[in-house]
Parts: structure tokens; sequence; C-alpha cells
């Protein structure tokens, strides 16, 4: 038995039985001797061993720190079952052997270990990230996990000493981490160090629960881990957190902000804690004298940006007019697989509420009939101007192929672009909060009549994040921000409810009075403008 408290106990792979009891359960034909001394296992070793000695010319695996661990892929058997290969502790990685590496079940138990090598070399012991490894597995369903000690990833966390987070846009290499783009805003947990390794899993599982988004963590002063469905997309997204890490720390000797769409001079407001502080660099690279108070503006689209007139006469009937087209088009496609899912499920609630105008999906029914039924609940809910992300995903969707085929041209008022570029070069950044999905959003913005205008936006919300006139919405935006202070944040809207629903966050609000928003209480006690120009 090994001296890792992680680890319950070690099986010789010759009395390996069939199945057997852990903590109650029953534990699937996954061990037998046959597998666990199969070639997916001996080529996983061997891949893994390849990796570590890679890595170590990159400097990730220096000092026989870093790790690696990888799922022994088999379609037959549940990811969640699969076995695990992980690299040992303390041992030199560019010498490393597939001999030397552990095989362990999908709970922990380590199957199989290496033999001892002579003196100097010390005895195996299976990595001390082991528990931590285990919990992106848990969590994510990962396939593979990357340990790095790359320097890089310590100075990313040290620029900013009191940042609980790493943040990052308008960089190409963005687009090779899962689930973002080049005008995505990229975000990565930093959970601060501790002694030893293994007592790091709470925090990190907190960490990546907390972010669902992020494919990464950052340990303060110590470095990286990071995960992928499989050891290639692993390894292609820590290749990409390094780039941008590294990318970060030059434009910070340069004075340049690497979280704004421009990478324009940094701007520090004065009084503000956990921002960053002075950079060494040459002389009128940082601006310390802007002192802004405000750091973010949150803007609302219909009625703010948008004329309504745009989204109720052009966008909605053009959804509405193309849902069977784009269905029949693109039915059999993974996407539409998922906006069918979606709608199936939230058509089912309506139907269990009585909502009107909602009417059963066939499940096993012709192509025809599924979408007959989905364009008459999409049409319903239309009408009835639902909020709801099934619906606003289906027309981003759609909207996307208008706007590719140029039958839409996204408006804003002509005053919006000067004082994007305003704030923009003024150092604050500037946030889309809208109940059209982000996908709609970026559309919008990127095609209008004033030309892209994503490149003076730091990002977007849906509503995935929460329902516009409830409190907790405005609450996870501005956690995610980083702000110090949501009075940080101003949050320009048309809909009273929405601005009292920010104002309980702690935001600033103001309302944005346009022609033919609708009307607004008597005494409603928020400051109203009729045009940016006037923020």
């Amino acid at each position: 038995m090994l001296g890792n408290s992680l680890y319950t106990f070690q099986i010789n792979p010759t009395r390996m039985a069939a199945a057997s009891a852990v903590n109650g359960a029953v534990r699937m034909d996954i061990a037998s001797q046959a597998y666990l001394e199969g070639s997916r296992v001996s080529e996983t070793k061997a891949l893994i061993a390849e990796l570590c000695r890679h890595f170590y010319h990159l400097g990730w695996v220096s000092g026989t720190g870093g790790s690696i661990t990888i799922k022994v892929h088999d379609d037959s058997v549940p990811k969640s079952q699969q076995l695990i290969v992980m690299s040992p502790s303390g041992v030199q990685k560019e010498r490393m052997m597939p001999e030397d590496m552990y095989v362990l079940s999908s709970d922990g138990s380590v199957l199989s270990a290496p033999s001892g090598k002579p003196w100097p070399n010390k005895p195996p012991k299976c990595s001390d990230c082991g528990p931590i490894f285990l919990k992106a597995y848990e969590i994510r369903n990962s396939g593979a996990v990357i340990h790095s000690h790359g320097m890089e990833t310590c100075i990313a966390t040290m620029i900013d000493p009191l940042s609980k987070e790493f943040r990052i846009t308008h960089m190409e290499m963005i687009k090779g981490i899962q689930g973002h783009g080049y005008h995505d805003e990229l975000v990565v947990p930093i959970v601060e160090n501790t002694a030893h390794e293994r007592e790091l899993a709470d925090t990190f599982a907190e960490a990546i629960k907390a972010y669902p988004k992020t494919t990464a963590v950052l340990v303060r002063n110590h470095g990286l881990y990071v995960w992928g469905d499989s050891w290639i997309s692993a390894k292609t997204q820590a290749e990409c957190y390094h780039y941008l890490f590294e990318a970060a720390i030059k434009l910070y000797q340069l004075g340049l902000d690497w979280t704004t769409p421009s990478h324009g001079p940094i701007q520090i407001p004065k009084g503000v804690p956990g921002t960053l502080g002075k950079v060494p660099t040459k002389a009128g690279a940082l601006n310390e004298g802007a002192g802004m108070a405000r750091r973010c503006i949150l803007l609302d689209i219909e009625g703010t940006t948008t004329p309504i007139t745009f989204v109720a006469d052009v966008l909605f009937p053009y959804a509405r007019d193309n849902v069977r087209k784009h269905l029949e088009l693109t039915y059999d496609t993974a996407e539409t697989a998922e906006d069918i899912k979606l709608l199936r499920a939230q058509v089912q609630e309506d139907i269990e509420n009585g909502i009107e105008g909602a009417v059963p999906i066939p499940s096993d029914g012709e192509k025809e009939a599924v979408i007959a039924a989905l364009v008459a609940n999409v049409e319903a809910m239309i009408k009835a101007d639902r909020k709801i992300t099934s619906l606003k995903q289906l027309q981003g969707h759609i909207w996307r192929s208008g706007f590719w085929n140029k039958e839409i041209k996204g408006v804003v008022y002509d005053d919006v672009p000067d004082a994007l570029k305003k704030w923009h070069s003024s150092g604050i950044k500037v946030y889309i909060y809208s109940s059209g999905s982000r996908l709609a959003q970026r559309l919008l913005f990127g095609n209008t009549n004033h030309g892209d205008l994503r490149k003076y936006l730091s990002g977007f919300f849906d509503t995935t994040v929460g329902n516009k006139k409830e409190t907790q919405s405005y609450i996870e935006i501005t956690e995610s921000l980083g702000v110090d202070n949501p009075a940080q944040v101003l949050f320009v809207t048309d809909v009273y409810q929405e601005a009292i629903a920010a104002k309980a966050a702690g935001l600033e609000a103001i309302i944005s009075i346009r022609p033919g928003n609708g009307p607004l209480p008597e005494n409603h006690g928020f400051k109203t403008v009729e045009s940016f120009s006037e923020i």
C-alpha cells in the first residue's frame, strides 16, 4: 500500500478480479488483467512518456515538477469508468519511460505501480497532483489533464497579486481555447498556493465549479492545470494558454493593457485596490492620471443602443419567416440537434404549465412532423416575446445566416459609435447584456450601419447568466467582471425594472430615453439620458 492517503489500496494485476466491491458499489469489469496489460494501456503509457520529454524541452516540467495524466480511451467503456494513466512524482521527466507510469481505476485506486529503480533514484510515488487530477475527471469528465510549472504561468499570477482572475481579450490564440473566439474575454481563475499540492484539491474544485466555462486553473506562484476531452485537446489548449500568459507579460512590460480590445496604455483608477501597480516601462506609456472611478459600462440593446423597432420589425420577423427553412436545411447538424433538444425540454415544460401556444413535438416522428411542431412552437414563442434561452439560441443561428447572406444589417443609434470609441480610449471596458443570445449580440455589433463595433466591446452576457429583471443576475455579472465594488459598473437600460434590479445589486444605473421606448413611472429616481454623449 502506498503512503499517499488518496489511494485506498493497491492491487497486484495478476490477482485482479473481474469485478470487485469498492465502497459498497460493484466495479465494472474494466480492471481485468487483460485490459490492464492490453495495448491501449501500453500506448497511453508510451504517449505520456513522450509528452513529458516534450514538455521538459518547453520548460513546463523542469526539476521533476509538473505532471500529466490521460484516460485510456476505449469506446466499449464509459468515459467515467475508463482506466487512468498518471506520471509519477519526483522523476526526471525527460528520462521517463512507459514502465514508470501508474495505472489507476476511475475512483483513484492504484491498480498498477512501477517497480523501484536502483540508487540514486527515489522509490516510486504516484503524482502529488493525483487528487487534483481526479477532481478534473470527476467534475468535467475530462480525458486528459496537464500540470505545468512553466515560468510564464507563475508570472501571470504575480502581475496583480490581489487579482483572483487572469483576463485577456482580442488575441488570436484565444480561439484555441474551448468555447472561446477572438472577440471573447478569456477568464482563468487563480487560486492561492499551498505547501503541498494535494491540499489544493478542494479550492481547485471550487474554482472549476465557479467558472463553468474555464478549462484551466492557475495556482499563484506555482503553475497551471489545464484539461480537455482528449490529450490532443489538453495539449493544444495548454500551448495556447502559455502563449497568452507570455503575451500578457510582454504587454505589461510595455505598459500596454492586454485586457482591453485595443491593448492600449494601461489605465490605473485612483484609490481602487487590487488594480495593477506601477509599470516599470517607458515614460508616458502609463497614464496614471486617469483617475476613473467607473471601470465598466454594461449596455442593454433594445431601446438603448438600438431602436426597439429594429428588433421588433426586422429581427423577429426574419426569424419567424425563416425558421422552417433553417430547420429543413440544418436538421441533421449537431448544432440544430442541440437547438431541438433545448426546444423539446422547454415545450414539455410549457405544456405541463399550460402555456398558450405550446404543442407537443413528436419524439420519434418523421422529420416533417417534427419541423412542423417546432415551427408552431417557435412562432408562438416569438409572438409572446418569450425571453427564454432555447428560443434565443435558435434565433441567433437563424440571424447568423441572415447577416452572413447580407439580408440583415444591424442598426445602432448614431451617437453609439462615438461613445464606444471614447469609453474604449479612456480605458473603460464596455459589455453588452441582452436577452438575445451572445451569438446574436456579436452578429448585430459586428455588422452595423456604422461598421464592425466589436473592437470596442470586451464581452457579452445573455440570459444564461439570469433574467434581466433579477438582482442576482447583476451580482453574477459584477463578480465575473472582477471589479472590487459593483458601483464601479454603470448599467444603461430603457427598462425601469432592470434598472431597479441592477441598483439593488449595487450598480450605478441610468435609464435610456429613446424614440419609441415605453413610459417610465413618475418619480422613478433614476438619471436619464437621450444620447450616449451625455454619459
